[in-house]
């Protein structure tokens, strides 16, 4: 009992401080392999998993209970849920077996937990530390994190986690946040929405226009603004747009909802003052509380589609919100070969919780890896 109590604590103490939205905590999650795999029993690698889970996502039951405006109760139930899909997979992949194999099979939970279907709800995963490891590497490093996550779950730990360390230590020394390309700026903005469903109004339109105009006036010619900056995307919000950008000299992306037949995209908008223009569709919007397939009137989710986009002449990587916080994005657009990643999110929902911290950590992290440019916007 003693054993399988250390086990928990342990597991909830590296999900909470690995993802705690500071980026250079992220190799800490590296130990979770290990905790899972030396579990003495598979009852307890279970409790391993959700511990783990739950403590990385801990901002869950109350960003749900915002968003919703409901009791806590609401989000402690998705909070539940969402976590079935990784413990069920590392239960069922857990070996009491000592040896290699070990290695395969968390290997499997890794891939499986990467892409959907079970991807879908694939966050906190160990492997996002790549960035922080082995910055600059792009897919060696990737491939030198799954070797020493895989090796963490052998009799080899021990030296594994030391050299993990000494690259974190080395990484640590000398790390500096990926910066956006020069003239290119995301704009945050502090917009309270209040009540799910609702988006922007004149007001708020005419606000952020000045947001870009004094960001030009500062010297930008790229400006990205956050998701949902520009609200539902019509026909006359287009016509505002261009006209107030008419006189300038710039480029801007925001984001937006666009109404279809069953419900809406999440996408992101480049507007100049001479026309505007879709430029990219969300893949993976957040799960019921946007994607809702068993229903209409959610957002769509393109999956593979679209995973770079052509913005100010420029091949990105486009990171929308919750994509931030899965692995097939953004491993995805990178094969394409994009020379910047902008990542955009909504952080109204998620209260005092880390949620958006660690969406820009692992912005941070990915950038890092790929030794990529990095523009963030976000309304928090």
């Amino acid at each position: 009992m003693a054993i399988a109590a250390t086990f928990l604590a342990a597991a909830a103490a590296i999900g909470a401080f690995g993802w705690s939205g500071e980026v250079l905590l992220l190799p800490v999650a590296c130990l979770f392999p290990a905790l899972w795999a030396f579990a003495p029993t598979r009852l307890v690698a279970s409790l391993v998993s959700i511990a783990y889970f739950m403590a990385a996502s801990r901002g869950l039951p109350v960003g749900v209970s915002i968003f919703y405006g409901s009791d806590i109760w609401v989000g402690l139930g998705l909070w539940i849920a969402a976590s079935l899909l990784f413990v069920t997979v590392h239960t069922v992949l857990w070996s009491p077996k000592p040896g290699w194999h070990r290695a395969v099979l968390y290997l499997a939970a890794w891939a499986l937990m990467s892409v959907p279907p079970f991807g879908i709800v694939g966050w906190a995963s160990p492997i996002t530390a790549a960035g922080v490891l082995f910055p600059g590497w792009g897919w060696a490093g990737l491939a030198a994190t799954v070797v020493g996550l895989s090796a963490m779950t052998t009799r080899i730990w021990p030296l594994a986690g030391v050299a993990i360390s000494l690259a974190w230590v080395l990484s640590a020394a000398t790390w500096t946040d990926p910066e956006p390309p020069e003239g290119w700026v995301g704009i945050d903005t502090t917009f309270d929405y209040q009540v799910a469903g609702e988006h922007a109004d004149y007001a708020q339109h005419m606000m952020t226009i000045a947001f870009v105009r004094r960001a030009v006036e500062n010297g930008a010619s790229t400006v990205v603004l956050p998701e949902s900056a520009l609200g539902i995307w019509t026909p006359t919000t287009e016509r505002l747009w261009v006209r107030n950008l008419a006189d300038l000299d710039a480029v801007v992306a925001g984001g937006a909802i666009v109404i279809n037949e069953s419900g809406y995209d999440n996408v992101m908008v480049e507007v100049t003052g001479r026309g505007a223009r879709i430029l990219y569709r969300e893949r993976m919007p957040v799960p019921v509380a946007m994607w809702r397939p068993w229903a209409s009137g959610g957002a769509s989710a393109q999956f593979f589609a679209n995973p770079t986009g052509r913005f100010a002449g420029t091949s990105i990587a486009p990171l929308i919100c919750y994509e931030q916080l899965i692995v097939w994005p953004i491993l995805q657009s990178v094969l394409l070969g994009p020379d910047v990643i902008v990542a955009t999110g909504n952080g109204w929902w998620t209260g005092d919780t880390n949620i958006v911290p660690i969406q820009k950590a692992s912005a941070k992290a990915w950038a890092s890896l790929f030794g990529l440019p990095l523009v963030i916007a976000f309304n928090d």
